[in-house]
């Protein structure tokens, strides 16, 4: 049985192949549309969620199937003492499929152990979220036409950023792919993604806290939140979380053809002038997220 974890459980292949099935999902999407009759997929969200949650649910009964499930811990039985898994394994009984989201990093890998049917990794903590990932790559293809000659600015909370982590993950697979890591001090991507995914593969980076300085340079610019629900500190969220405000004044000296993404939700760190902006396309993201959810639930249940 196969179960999506972390975004290096696809081969590059596998990617290649679920961002050419989003890509017909999307200009045929009657063909598609009972692909998962009678099929059930179960959206077990541990932490509130919108966008992915609604995204996988949008995807499920976009190809014909059904949706049962939960969006706080606090409507399960968790509430009542019950393990995570023994709660995952009642309802792989009752479903097809299975998208989770925890706030604890691993807990869908350990799960995934004990499930009948396949786990989507729909975010763990701060650890991986491999779909948002698939939907940035999908954007990325879609927007730029490849994914190699790219030079990636990611700005804002590095440290705490499961996405930011799973699209560095991904794209360093790709062949001459250069990162500009943006953020303050405290929120620095993790030494372990510096050794392990970027110097190990010998990808080009380097680091700073001015967001302007390599403007110029960039192909794609990330931008995140600083994330409330991680810091155990208020004082430290307070002080940081206006810490990057993007506004045109800002992006004067960026390509024209640079791509603007952002996981969602947004707070103060995209001024609204922005949107407006023909570079802008975080939106676009939100849609290309559904496409490429229905490409993977077809790919994990065996639908051709």
């Amino acid at each position: 049985m196969k179960h999506l974890i972390d975004i290096k459980d696809l081969s590059v292949e596998e990617i290649d192949d679920l961002i050419k099935t989003a890509k017909d999902i999307m200009a045929n999407k009657e063909k598609y549309s009972e692909k998962c009759k009678n099929k059930i997929l179960a959206t077990l969200f541990f932490e509130p969620s919108t966008r992915t949650r609604l995204s996988f649910e949008s995807a499920m009964l976009g190809l014909g199937g059904k949706v049962i499930g939960f969006s706080d811990a606090a409507n399960s039985s968790t509430s009542k003492g019950e393990s995570v898994s023994d709660t995952v394994r009642t309802v792989s009984c009752y479903s097809d499929i299975i998208a989770m989201r925890h706030p604890k990093e691993g807990a869908p890998m350990v799960v995934s152990k004990t499930s009948n049917v396949p786990i989507i990794n729909a975010g763990d903590g701060g650890h991986n979220h491999p779909t948002q990932t698939l939907t940035d790559l999908l954007t990325i293809n879609c927007e730029k036409g490849r994914f190699s000659d790219l030079t990636i600015g990611l700005c804002g909370d590095l440290k705490f950023g499961r996405t930011v982590h799973s699209l560095i993950t991904a794209m360093s697979r790709y062949k001459n792919v250069k990162f500009v890591l943006i953020s303050p001090n405290e929120l620095k991507v993790p030494d372990y993604i510096k050794k392990e995914v970027l110097d190990k593969n010998n990808i080009e980076w380097c680091e700073t806290q001015d967001i302007e300085e390599y403007m110029d340079k960039l192909d794609i610019l990330y931008m995140t939140r600083v994330q409330r629900e991680r810091f155990f500190n208020e004082a430290d969220y307070v002080r940081l979380k206006d810490y990057y405000i993007l506004n045109e004044e800002k992006l004067a000296k960026a390509k024209k053809d640079l791509k603007i993404l952002h996981p969602l939700p947004r707070v103060n760190e995209i001024a609204k002038e922005v949107d407006n902006d023909p570079r802008a396309c975080y939106f676009k993201q939100v849609e290309y997220g559904r496409y490429i959810r229905m490409a993977l639930i077809l790919k994990l249940l065996e639908i051709k």
